[in-house]
């Protein structure tokens, strides 16, 4: 055990993804969940914590029952192939779960049904009636004002009657008591914005009962006491957070559990959140179970400014990624380019940008050039020549304040400024070759101890970021630390410059970390992997090419309006605005509710543009806002600003959307 002050040893920390739904391959959006999650957990172990991380598969449905039945298998066998496939990404990205659980474990079902009979004897489970219009994609009932042109809100498919017995969860019993948790406990849901989107948008305006359990089809953990209905998606899949430590209803808990609940962290998708902060807090004090000690909401990674989707033809997987770029490439980038709070893009173009920018040339340039001129000038030996000077200092200080920096940020969870500290200490070595000189001082035998020293204080530095950088990219950590015939570094040796074994040897050879890219080969490469989806005769690109070029596009004049004057313009403040969430409005044909991040404020916007965008849409996108409209109400809601739209003469509307990523919060002028 660590003797360090302040050591984590032997402290238990539990840390969560969101299990996988088993409808089909997950694309590198919801890879990137994953290993978000495997950098935190390694970096923990770092800092000396027990950790037990846990991800696994959501595997029951009616999604599931019925694309068994296309395929011509069971759903067990459908089940069993896409968690095989999941799994296998899981482990192609060098991934360091120790449990993956599957909704379909004997076990955890025996517990589900269990913990429904508990909730349902002590009166907080009873029977009723759902009825409704039913979208069996979304598993959803949906009311008619709902609907959007009469199809599911949510994904645009068509949507048919129902009535069905089931049980119901009594939610607003524990609302008050979850509101005050949420009050005080300001920890419990971040970032904050997904806080305040669950407090005013769900548990404030009161909370409907939920549907637990279904009986339209089979494929479901029974209901131990009333077989022809199965249990309802979220009180089967969110338990298993719990399952998988070995709890038990009778308070024979397993080891494990006892060991390591209440989690220390949900690391879960935002377009999921308000499951994991209301219904998940709410069964667990039906249970008289401690609540998880946070909930992450991370954004999304989008391709082509949008959600990926299948539907829509723009996802991009893990495994193509990686057998282009390399495992650790692909780790690199997902965290990298990942916000706190924002969504993150990605394409091919960018990616091959990064690796040539920041892996081939800041890191790997970097590791090439010190340990050949280690060997062209002292036959690979590595040893302080004891001749200092100030850019010395200054390269210690950046590397030593690097680390403390990196630890601080990833206690925020802020993934991507904590590789952006260790980067850094890569950028600051480059920087030091360029002011030492070494191939200058290498012409003047009189100076060959300052020379041994530059080459040392490059080894020294480079072993600390490289250690830093296990957590992030663990099979380049070790690649550059073999290179130098260095240990990894212990994250509480790290305060301390200068525990490079002076007479160690590097490697003779360098081994090219990185390759640079071009992104027309790259391209060339993906298209002959992957051909494009969408018609056989590659005509729906074509069409899409010709919109992007403006062929044959028609345009449309508007009646002109008086002039205003400079002054007029400048009343008025434009602002970039990302959707944090997004509801249709009751009873109305048009109106969708945005709630709206500008800055550090979330605004609540009206918008009649639901015949044009679906909630599910709506969300993530970066949109232009006029944020000093005075606020109206609109279907009696408030609204607290305005959406900026084009709109065809056919009545078509587009939202207007930043060309280039930007902030939340920036100006438009």
């Amino acid at each position: 055990m660590c003797q360090e002050k302040n050591c984590n040893c032997k402290k238990p920390y539990y840390i969560t993804t969101a299990i996988a739904y088993t409808s089909g391959k997950p694309h590198i959006g919801n890879t990137y969940e994953i290993v978000l999650a495997d950098s935190i957990a390694r970096f923990k172990r770092e800092q000396g914590y027990d950790v037990r991380f846990q991800t696994g598969t959501d595997e029951h449905g009616q999604k599931i029952e019925l694309k068994a039945q296309e395929a011509g298998i069971t759903p067990q066998e459908f089940v069993d192939g896409v968690a095989s496939q999941i799994r296998g990404i899981w482990d192609l990205m060098n991934t360091s779960y120790d449990k993956f659980i599957r909704t379909t474990d004997k076990d955890h079902e025996a517990m589900v049904q269990k913990i429904f009979k508990k909730l349902y004897d002590q009166g907080d489970i009873y029977k009723g009636y759902y009825e409704g219009l039913y979208c069996t994609p979304c598993e959803s009932f949906f009311t008619e004002s709902q609907l959007v042109d009469g199809k599911c809100p949510d994904c645009g498919r068509e949507v048919l009657p129902a009535k069905e017995e089931a049980y119901f969860f009594k939610m607003s019993k524990y609302a008050d008591r979850l509101i005050e948790h949420i009050n005080t406990h300001p920890e419990f849901i971040q970032p904050v914005a997904r806080k305040n989107e669950m407090m005013n948008n769900f548990l404030l305006p009161g909370l409907q009962d939920l549907c637990v359990s279904r009986t339209s089809f089979t494929w479901g953990i029974p209901v131990s006491f009333d077989p022809k209905h199965v249990t309802y998606v979220w009180l089967d899949a969110l338990t298993n957070y719990i399952t998988g430590l070995g709890y038990s209803c009778d308070g024979s808990h397993g080891e494990l559990y006892q060991k390591y609940w209440p989690a220390d962290l949900h690391l879960i998708g935002k377009d999921i959140i308000r499951f994991h902060t209301i219904y998940w807090p709410i069964f667990l004090m039906a249970l008289d179970v401690p609540l998880p000690k946070q909930v992450f909401g991370h954004p999304w990674l989008l391709q082509s400014g949008g959600k990926m989707s299948k539907s829509k033809g723009n996802v991009l997987y893990a495994d193509t990624l990686a057998e282009v770029f390399g495992v650790d490439a692909v780790r690199y980038f997902v965290l990298h380019e990942m916000p706190f709070d924002n969504d993150g893009v990605i394409s091919w173009e960018l990616m091959v940008e990064r690796l040539n920018s920041d892996l081939a040339n800041i890191l790997g340039n970097l590791v090439n050039r010190t340990v050949s001129m280690s060997n062209k000038y002292f036959g690979g030996e590595v040893r302080d020549g004891g001749v200092c000077a100030a850019e010395d200092e200054d390269l210690k200080a950046v590397v030593l304040e690097a680390v403390k920096k990196a630890e601080a940020k990833m206690d925020e969870l802020r993934v991507a400024d904590a590789i952006g500290e260790i980067f850094n200490i890569f950028r600051r070595c480059n920087k030091y070759i360029d002011e030492t000189m070494p191939w200058s001082l290498a012409k003047d035998e009189a100076k060959k101890e300052r020379l041994a020293a530059v080459l040392y204080n490059l080894v020294e530095s480079i072993s600390i970021g490289a250690s830093l950088l296990e957590s992030f990219m663990p099979e380049t950590s070790a690649k550059i630390l073999a290179q130098l015939n260095a240990s990894k570094r212990p994250l509480c040796e790290m305060g301390e410059f200068g525990k490079y074994p002076s007479g160690g040897r590097v490697t003779e050879k360098p081994e090219i970390l990185f390759a640079r890219m071009e992104v027309e080969k790259v391209l060339e490469q993906v298209e002959a992997m992957q051909p494009a989806e969408g018609k056989a005769d590659g005509s729906e690109a074509k069409e899409e090419q010709g919109k992007a070029d403006g062929e044959n596009e028609p345009v449309v004049d508007i009646e002109a309006k008086p002039e205003i004057t400079y002054d007029d313009f400048a009343r008025l403040q434009f602002q970039v605005g990302e959707v944090v969430a997004c509801e249709a409005v009751a009873k109305s044909r048009k109106l969708l509710c945005s709630q709206v991040k500008v800055g550090s404020q979330v605004r609540q916007i009206v918008s009649g543009i639901k015949a044009h965008y679906t909630p599910e849409e709506m969300v993530g996108k970066k949109v232009m806002v006029v944020v000093n409209l005075k606020p109206a109400k609109l279907a009696g809601i408030l609204s607290e600003g305005m959406l900026l739209c084009a709109e065809d003469a056919d009545g078509n509307l587009s939202l207007m959307v930043p060309e280039k990523a930007m902030p939340a919060g920036a100006e438009i002028c």
